[in-house]
């Protein structure tokens, strides 16, 4: 459940929640774990955040982003320069905002795997989400690689995938992968909504579950035995980090009630 100020007691006022953002909240509301918030904005940016998170994963599925592994990586040379481990790496100069829309905007002049596909969703979602001058700020040397390794992210793991929701970045791992396949090995996906995922490698797109594993399946050793299937673990950013950075301008009218108090902004 959500404990917010020492209560669970929370209703929000009729319009102050689009239809994605309860949704997300009452499934934590629902949830037996208890989650914990110093504040209704800080609440109120991860629902929205998470919403971001959602809307840029379907954005890149329709961008024209093709999949290639890290040797054959494609950036538009006006804002990136590619390293040779096939990483981003945005120009001197250039603007971190304009960079990440570009992928989104002229997606047939890039080419990545899964991995980076995650980092770029997530890195849309904070642009999306917070004031955009902050986002320069906080990204001018920015580099794109692995969500393993990008610290600016600020990724939190959990375990028990069944407390993921919209916008938590899932893995399905395929463990007797052909091993001339390796990059069948497994497929990192986005939390769409319940039921829905959206993977980058091999064109998987908006899908479910099952469909992920019946694809990775088809790659497997002969004779193997042990299907693919989605792990327990899952990550997402630390929306609290990120939440003092929203800028007045992104924050909307609101009303709710939290135990006997009324807020309203």
């Amino acid at each position: 459940m959500i404990i917010l100020t020492g209560t669970n007691q929370i209703t929000f006022g009729e319009g102050t929640l689009t239809r994605q953002e309860l949704t997300i909240f009452q499934k934590k509301n629902n949830s037996a774990v208890e989650y914990h918030y110093d504040s209704v904005d800080t609440l109120l940016f991860e629902l929205n955040m998470r919403t971001h998170i959602m809307e840029s994963a379907k954005a890149l599925s329709t961008s024209g982003v093709y999949f290639a592994d890290l040797k054959k990586s494609m950036a538009n040379p006006a804002y990136w320069n590619i390293t040779d481990q096939g990483r981003f790496k945005l120009n001197a100069g250039a603007s971190p905002q304009k960079a990440i829309r570009d992928i989104f905007t002229n997606g047939s002049a890039y080419a990545f795997e899964c991995s980076m596909a995650v980092i770029v969703i997530l890195y849309k979602a904070i642009l999306d989400s917070i004031d955009p001058r902050q986002f320069d700020r906080m990204n001018s040397n920015l580099l794109i690689f692995d969500w393993q390794s990008n610290s600016k992210l600020h990724l939190i793991d959990r375990i028990g995938n069944e407390e993921a929701i919209t916008g938590d970045i899932i893995y399905f791992e395929n463990p007797e992968v052909h091993p001339m396949l390796p990059w069948w090995k497994g497929e990192n996906v986005v939390m769409i909504e319940e039921g829905l995922y959206y993977g980058h490698g091999h064109g998987l797109g908006i899908t479910s579950a099952e469909v992920v594993i019946t694809i990775l399946n088809k790659y497997r050793l002969d004779g193997s035995t042990q299907s693919a299937f989605m792990t327990d673990r899952y990550v997402h950013p630390d929306f609290t980090f990120f939440a003092p950075f929203q800028g007045s301008d992104r924050k909307k009218h609101i009303t709710v009630k939290i135990g006997d108090s009324i807020y309203v902004r």
